[in-house]
């Protein structure tokens, strides 16, 4: 039985997800979301279960509403670089969910590292 292409990358979040837990300790998770027009990240208190920044293409603020790129991906890492060190975290994982890391996700977190956040 062959799979979708959606239960597979359910599988491939799932298997990037249990191998940080495992490695977790005490970090925070920098989980990035894609979708065909937008990008967006959190960052994730797992043991609390609350997300402490977040940053979007869909805010207004950013002036980045509708766009999917890798400029538009790079302000928003940028910009969670600075909320997280003003939620006073330092250092994250990096949950790329089921996304490769390559293009948007990469300059993403690229974006963060040069903001100060250690992935």
């Amino acid at each position: 039985m062959a799979n979708s292409k959606r239960d597979l990358f359910i599988k491939r979040r799932l298997r990037v997800r249990n191998k940080l837990r495992k490695v977790n300790a005490g970090r925070m998770r920098l989980s990035v979301h894609r979708s065909s027009k937008n990008i967006s990240v959190q960052l994730i208190d797992d043991v609390n279960g609350t997300t402490l920044a977040s940053a979007s293409t869909l805010e207004k603020g950013l002036g980045l509403v509708g766009k999917n790129n890798i400029e538009a991906a790079t302000k928003v890492g940028a910009e969670i670089a600075k909320r997280a060190k003003k939620a006073g975290v330092t250092e994250a994982y990096f949950d790329r969910g089921g996304f490769l890391f390559h293009g948007k996700v990469k300059a993403l977190a690229e974006a963060a590292r040069e903001g100060g956040l250690k992935i």
